[in-house]
């Protein structure tokens, strides 16, 4: 009897070191029965790959998840659902001002304890920061976009010599030496004002340092400061010689700019963009990354730091039940992250990702730069930016900045109106 007793004190001393320990013994059941609800942007191959990361939350926990893509439509599908009182459990949204908006609202939950311990663990400080509304933390950055990538072609630098360009003057130096065999140094897809702001925003980051950037981004600082006029006529040296940008740049669509590097007959030596021109390249042109096509980072103006301007898509709960705080914690997990780098077509800023998850030498480049700037990342200015002004086709900044390329010794004019356009905007 003895005997016996101390095998089931024995046994039970096991069980208990098991459920203590964390592991994976019974976790499957824990919620079994439950379904969560997850709205994301995502559609076609990206939504595919997230969803084999939705499967591994289920195998891990036993919950079922419900995807709804979006799409573009994302922010009004949102507000709907919210408005209608059947918000999902989870979203995945890409403009931390919206997030901002909701939390005011009272929309979304704080995080809890372990998915914000989990959010400082993973990620540098700016990022936490990124999700924060009033000293509370509603969302963590799941997938990102390195927008600090010039992309070039190998044969076109090959015919000069030239070498990937570490800074501004270096880079203006090798577009006017490729200008002179009689192709463009760059195309500029100017049709799409986004891709204007995002070329705005990686020379003010560096003219005007991490500091200024958000004060501009908040419009604490007028668009007619000093610090927007350095930017400007930096961006003039390139912008401002016809010899050096593509032919009818305010005509080329982005995907356009990209092929018009690449593909055959090339027009141009260089494109810049974010890590996604890479899919660009592979869907519509032969050309190899890696081989044909490479990507150095955006360079140093006046001696200025490493720093990267992100996007991103930001996971957000609108409850706060066991299984919506379950999938929280798997997403701002390495464990998820890793999943859909293995995937392709996925950056984190999350540190504690192995490089060796990323399927190529090229992704894990741009995926450690994003890590490696640690508090010099910023967030692309205009998602910060209320819609009007920062993503409103043909007006705003967009619409400005159009105005610029067509005119780039338009200095003070330009300056005046994206004032003028950001204070309608933010209210001020």
């Amino acid at each position: 009897m003895k005997k016996q007793l101390i095998a089931l004190l024995a046994l039970a001393a096991v069980a208990g070191a098991g459920a203590c320990s964390g592991g994976a013994a019974g976790a499957g059941d824990d919620l079994k029965g439950q379904t969560v609800e997850i709205v994301g942007p995502w559609t076609g191959d990206e939504q595919k790959s997230f969803e084999k990361v939705l499967a591994a939350f289920t195998t891990k926990t036993g919950a079922e998840v419900k995807y709804t893509p979006a799409g573009d439509e994302l922010p009004t599908v949102l507000q709907t659902r919210i408005s209608g009182g059947t918000p999902p459990n989870v979203a995945l949204i890409a403009q931390p001002g919206l997030v901002a908006q909701f939390a005011e609202d009272n929309a979304l939950k704080p995080v809890n304890s372990e998915v914000e311990q989990a959010v400082t663990q993973h990620n540098a400080a700016v990022w936490k920061q990124l999700g924060s509304v009033d000293g509370k933390l509603y969302g963590f950055t799941f997938k990102a976009a390195n927008k600090s990538a010039i992309w070039y072609s190998e044969k076109a630098f090959g015919q000069v010599g030239a070498t990937p360009p570490a800074t501004w003057d270096d880079l203006i130096k090798t577009s006017k030496a490729i200008a002179e065999t009689g192709m463009a140094a760059v195309a500029v897809g100017g049709a799409d004002g986004w891709t204007l702001t995002d070329w705005f925003e990686n020379v003010y980051l560096r003219t005007a340092g991490p500091e200024n950037y958000d004060k501009l981004a908040k419009h604490e600082i007028p668009w007619t400061d000093p610090t927007v006029r350095k930017a400007l006529e930096e961006l003039a040296k390139l912008w401002g010689d016809p010899t050096l940008v593509a032919g009818g740049a305010l005509q080329t669509e982005f995907p356009k700019s990209v092929i018009s590097v690449f593909g055959e007959p090339a027009g141009a030596a260089m494109v810049f963009e974010g890590d996604f021109v890479a899919s660009i390249i592979t869907t519509n042109t032969k050309a190899k990354v890696g081989e044909d096509a490479k990507f150095f980072p955006f360079p140093s103006v006046a001696g200025s730091k490493d720093a990267v301007v992100a996007g991103g898509d930001m996971a957000v709960q609108f409850k706060d039940d066991k299984a919506t705080t379950e999938l929280m914690k798997f997403l701002a997990s390495p464990e998820s992250g890793e999943i859909w780098a293995g995937l392709g077509g996925f950056l984190s800023p999350n540190k504690d990702i192995a490089s060796s998850a990323y399927p190529d030498d090229v992704t894990q480049d741009l995926a450690k730069r994003i890590v490696d700037a640690g508090d010099n990342v910023r967030f692309d200015m205009s998602d910060l930016a209320p819609a009007a002004f920062g993503g409103t086709k043909g007006a705003g900044e967009w619409k400005d900045l159009q105005d610029f390329l067509a005119d780039p010794k338009n200095v003070d004019g330009i300056m005046q109106r994206l004032e003028a356009n950001a204070a309608k905007a933010y209210g001020k």
